[in-house]
């Protein structure tokens, strides 16, 4: 559950890049952001009494709907991350969630990655309200995290920009 401490967003873990996550270019493979950004997703859940053991004891649990991933800079074999995660908005039964992933020596920013979540009842999958206590806790992070700047690229969209000549098919 979230612990007392200053305002701002969680922390969601850190990792070490191993060797077999590097592509031909020597750079973080695509997929390993997904796989990282899961370990922070993970730990995001764990915080807000929504991960495993809530799944085990209700048999409810959080599915991702959507998600967008941003690169901004190389992550290279050995690169020490760090994840900190922003709840940009919730109701009873969405989550919408960021997550940075920064360099843990410099603090740079190297992937961001935008999610929306759905509370599922796991033997129905049919999207069902959290439980008032989830709820309340819920809603106190997201108060919490209101007061946040929103991410530059939270809200971003794919689309390649007209720039004259043949528009694209």
């Amino acid at each position: 559950m979230i612990t007392a401490g200053p305002p701002g967003p969680l922390d969601t873990g850190e990792r070490t890049v191993p060797a077999d996550w590097i592509d031909y270019n020597g750079h973080m493979m695509d997929g390993y952001y997904a796989l990282a950004f899961t370990e922070a997703t993970d730990a995001f859940l764990d915080q807000l009494g929504l991960g495993a053991a809530y799944r085990e004891q209700t048999g409810c649990g959080i599915y991702t709907v959507e998600s967008h991933v941003c690169f901004f800079r190389s992550v290279r074999a050995g690169a020490r991350l760090r994840y900190r995660t922003q709840l940009l908005g919730a109701d009873a039964k969405r989550l919408h969630a960021f997550h940075r992933m920064t360099d843990a020596e410099t603090g740079e920013e190297m992937a961001a990655n935008e999610l929306m979540f759905l509370h599922v009842d796991i033997a129905t999958e049919q999207v069902t309200p959290m439980p008032p206590a989830c709820r309340n806790a819920v809603e106190a992070v997201a108060t919490e995290h209101a007061a946040l700047p929103a991410p530059a690229t939270a809200g971003r969209r794919i689309a390649m920009p007209h720039r004259g000549g043949s528009a694209p098919a």
